[in-house]
């Protein structure tokens, strides 16, 4: 390992990057690598995408930063975009999917804060993932994340995934808001079932709380469509997004439906960078790169082709139980030690990663070619060939 003055926060693997070229990464030594990872779902067009790198040496020539007490085209237009593209009528702009389930459960809080003083329980998901800061470890399930930082936020209730009686029991009008994951990513790759997210629509209007739909990771494209909450006839009242937004680039967002988002009012909430035009104009690039040149169009085609040979895998390999997940936010269930095949994989050369219950997650880019996934299929082949 490298020596370095970082503090040890992650696991690292034993390699230095140096460059990225689309599906492929490059190490300090001139080894070639195919990532499987882009980024956690960040570069979702691929690493030094020409659109990305136009946009970012043109907007530097103008604006970077200015402070949110001012206006600047670039945030308005993103704004824009995004609720045109969505069903939500407001947009607040962050650095990252922490930050932007942090912005979700304040604005809960303060709209149930507006209907009465005790109206501000969370309910979120066993198996949930949304951050690491304070506000979004409290909504986490993980108590290996939490338990060295208690005392966190006070309120918080856990319901089983997809369990439609729990959630009922659970909720009453002292809940102010219900954050799910459509897809729960860091818990396993495990889709949300379309009557729960049904009957957690109807619960929300029953009692009047905040359905927020966290798309940190399953959004912006990786589903097969531009949200992921399109995949199951049901609208939130804000989504959380962040990763694939700046397609390599910082940003988070939430958006949300007025009724919810007028709560806001100035010093409720903010952040010094957040909605920079630099960041925003990356966005409106990805957006543009995504809706425009047909790359969300070819996922389901993409995602359709690597599920039929990853289940061909599972045909021809006791050690892979289960092929899970929508578009290109893919799981493999194994039931060995799941880490043992990332680092195999590693080993050959193709970047994995893991998720809760013992699954490897496949986080290709949106714009992943035929041939890469052949390649990927081949290299997880010889994995399974040597730990079976």
């Amino acid at each position: 390992m490298p020596k370095s003055n970082l503090m040890n926060t992650y696991n690292r693997k034993d390699v230095i990057f140096k460059k990225g070229i689309g599906s492929k990464l490059y190490d300090v030594n001139g080894e070639e690598y195919l990532d499987f990872v882009s980024g956690i779902a960040v570069n979702c067009l691929g690493h030094s995408n020409a659109s990305i790198i136009s946009t970012i040496k043109n907007q530097c020539e103008k604006l970077m930063h200015i402070s949110n007490y001012y206006w600047n085209e670039q945030t308005i237009s993103l704004a824009e975009k995004l609720c045109k593209l969505s069903d939500h009528d407001k947009a607040f702009f962050c650095n990252s999917g922490t930050e932007a389930c942090e912005a979700a459960i304040k604005l809960a809080r303060k709209y149930g804060s507006l209907i009465n003083k005790n109206k501000n329980v969370i309910i979120h998901m066993k198996n949930s993932f949304h951050g690491r800061t304070l506000g979004a470890l409290s909504i986490t399930y993980n108590e290996n994340y939490k338990t060295p930082f208690y005392p966190l936020i006070d309120r918080i209730k856990t319901v089983e995934f997809n369990n439609i009686d729990e959630l009922k029991d659970k909720m009453n009008d002292e809940v102010c808001g219900v954050i799910i994951e459509p897809i729960q990513g860091e818990g396993g790759i495990k889709v949300s079932n379309k009557d729960f997210l049904k009957e957690a629509r109807k619960l929300c209007d029953k009692f009047n709380s905040v359905l927020i739909f966290d798309e940190v990771q399953c959004g912006i494209g990786r589903t097969g469509k531009l949200f992921a909450y399109k995949n199951f006839d049901v609208i939130p009242d804000v989504v959380c997004m962040a990763k694939g937004l700046g397609g390599g680039f910082p940003i988070g967002a939430i958006i949300a439906k007025n009724k919810f988002a007028n709560a806001f009012k100035p010093g409720d909430h903010g952040n010094t960078f957040g909605g920079n035009p630099l960041a925003c104009t990356v966005a409106l690039t990805v957006l543009k790169e995504l809706t425009e040149n047909h790359i969300i169009d070819e996922i389901p085609k993409k995602s359709n082709y690597l599920i039929q040979k990853l289940s061909l895998l599972k045909d021809n390999y006791k050690i892979i139980e289960e092929i899970r997940g929508k578009g290109l936010l893919l799981g493999i269930k194994v039931n060995i030690n799941c880490n043992k095949i990332v680092d195999s994989c590693f080993n050959k050369k193709l970047l994995v990663i893991s998720a809760n219950d013992n699954v490897i997650r496949l986080l290709p880019p949106l714009n992943v070619s035929k041939d890469d996934i052949d390649l990927a299929i081949n290299t997880l082949s010889l994995v399974f060939e040597e730990l079976q």
